[in-house]
């Protein structure tokens, strides 16, 4: 599954997964948006892998929010923006 979210303002969000036993998996977040320090990256993907294919965009940013570490920058998107890029991968397959 592919999602994209044009964070208003900023930068593009892509999410690619699969949905396994209503579960995400292989999640890969890219994008050109940007989050410091450079290792801090994987944690966006990490987050999403083995949710819950049903959550809804709040518990989705949730989600995400948890799992970027203290101090870490992200510029030019957000959790929410993740999220809604998840949802319309999501919406997508469902047709």
């Amino acid at each position: 599954m592919h999602g994209e979210y044009k964070t208003p303002g900023g930068k593009l969000v892509v999410v690619d997964f699969e949905v396994i036993d209503n579960r995400l998996a292989q999640v890969e977040v890219t994008g050109d948006f940007f989050i410091y320090p450079d290792e801090s990256f994987g944690s966006l993907s990490r987050a999403l892998e083995g949710a819950d294919a049903g959550l809804d965009e709040s518990a989705l940013t949730d989600l995400v929010q948890r799992a970027i570490p203290e101090g870490t920058e992200v510029l030019g998107t957000s959790a929410r923006g993740i999220a809604i890029a998840v949802q319309r991968a999501l919406q997508a397959a469902n047709g």
